[in-house]
């Protein structure tokens, strides 16, 4: 078992949502669910025998999402970063994660459900941390003039002087 999972507070979409994620990582997989009870139904007001929490893993992640209500939203102020290897992958993550409508800024999306992710090149940490700072502001630079990271971009800001 991980030390940390990260819990997910949905108001009543958990099972859909796991699903929605499962559908878009590859190595993904519903573990276990719990349903409520009549105590559970009685203290959150939640239905009997609706889900309460479904465990599940993205890419050997483990999360756990809870039907809760709708006392709580999600906000920017936490996300999950998706490591891309190559811009194929970046594409597909911002095409699949990202809500209709939704807008996109420097590779941060929210999804449906109010999720964020950051969709992020693995060379990205790279170019921002070379002990040319020149460089790396350019990358900085061009990273905020976009929604969807562009790897070709990123490398080109890198190795072209202004």
């Amino acid at each position: 078992m991980q030390k940390i999972t990260p819990f997910l507070w949905f108001n009543d979409q958990a099972e859909e949502a796991v699903k929605f994620y499962a559908s878009i990582f590859k190595k993904s997989k519903i573990l276990k669910m719990a349903r409520y009870g009549e105590a559970g139904e009685k203290a959150s007001g939640r239905p009997k025998d609706s889900v309460m929490t479904v465990e599940f893993e993205l890419e050997g992640q483990r999360f756990v999402a809870l039907n809760g209500g709708p006392h709580f939203k999600f906000t920017e102020a936490i996300s999950f970063v998706v490591n891309c290897k190559t811009q194929a992958e970046v594409d597909r993550f911002c095409k699949k994660l990202a809500a209709p409508g939704s807008k996109m800024q420097c590779g941060w999306l929210k999804d449906k459900y109010g999720v964020s992710w950051q969709i992020v090149p693995t060379i990205l940490p790279e170019l921002l941390c070379d002990r040319d700072s020149e460089k790396s502001q350019r990358v900085m630079q061009a990273l905020l003039r976009m929604e969807k990271l562009d790897i070709k971009k990123l490398k080109a800001a890198y190795r072209t002087k202004a």
